[in-house]
């Protein structure tokens, strides 16, 4: 199947860039113009599992009336508080004054993000992009000259063992003029092209941590609609490791918790999950 531009990854980069490209295209009068989003999760949505604060400034230049479209930014973010944490029963908190420019989220909006891929998702819908839930992207497939000329998806209907199953159907050719690779910070055909291209080079090395999230249903008497927390220190600092956790409080009496560790840790014992709980 051919396109003029395919999309590897259905989140929020790789959606709006397939709506981006729709609008031009519709602008200049182009309706044929034809841009198409593969998807590996199920549906869009599927494998976005962030509780995020988001800054809607790219969003009000991509879809001005988003409000109006029903976007699920139902909650502006209304106060922050950054704590270090000393012990298990002592924390300091900061002042506003020397809280970092960036930890303040007047304006920003508490959301699920996958509910905001979802609705993008529709809206990408509505301008006739393609789109191809379910099929990962297996491969990359290259031009005589050495550029990519589009993507081959995995086969599907194939057992644990490797052996077709009745319902086998092999993968597709998808072709472009241009191909944009939105898989995220460890996508493995991204890997693949940072290898064969040197993309890398004269970089500085990627920075990783890990990344730990739970939603919490908790007592409505406890919720605090809009309210924003991160902090740092115990217990992490007892074991030697760096890095930070965050509270959000969303709609529908539900917290986002979570702890991000940097990989610079030199404890082998320590456990992430652990020190989280």
């Amino acid at each position: 199947m051919e396109f003029d531009v395919i999309v590897v990854g259905g989140g929020p980069a790789g959606l709006s860039a397939a709506i981006r490209l729709r609008q031009q295209a519709i602008a200049a009068g182009n309706d044929e113009f034809m841009v198409c989003v593969v998807e590996k999760g199920s549906e869009f949505g599927a494998h976005i599992l962030s509780g995020a604060v988001i800054e809607p400034r790219a969003l009000d230049e991509l879809i001005p009336d988003w409000k109006e479209k029903g976007a699920p930014l139902n909650v502006p973010a209304i106060e922050d508080r950054v704590y270090m944490l000393g012990s298990e029963t002592k924390a300091t908190k900061l002042m506003d004054s020397v809280v970092p420019a960036l930890m303040h989220n007047d304006g920003n909006y508490i959301v699920s993000l996958g509910n905001v891929v979802r609705w993008l998702a529709e809206q990408a819908e509505e301008l006739e992009v393609m789109m191809f839930p379910g099929f990962p992207a297996a491969d990359i497939l290259y031009n005589d000259d050495g550029s990519v000329k589009g993507i081959l998806t995995g086969d599907m209907g194939v057992a644990a063992d490797g052996e077709e199953k009745p319902s086998f159907e092999p993968g597709y050719e998808l072709l472009a003029k241009y191909t944009i690779f939105s898989e995220g910070s460890r996508g493995h055909l991204g890997k693949r092209l940072i290898s064969r291209f040197g993309l890398d080079n004269d970089s500085d090395p990627q920075h990783y941590g890990i990344g730990l999230k739970e939603l919490w249903d908790i007592d409505p008497a406890k919720h605090e609609e809009g309210v924003v927390l991160h902090g740092s220190g115990w217990p992490l600092s007892d074991t030697g490791s760096s890095g930070g956790w965050w509270l959000y409080h969303a709609e529908n009496n539900q917290v986002s918790f979570g702890m991000v560790i940097d990989l610079s840790y030199s404890n082998p014992y320590m456990s992430p999950f652990d020190e989280m709980q």
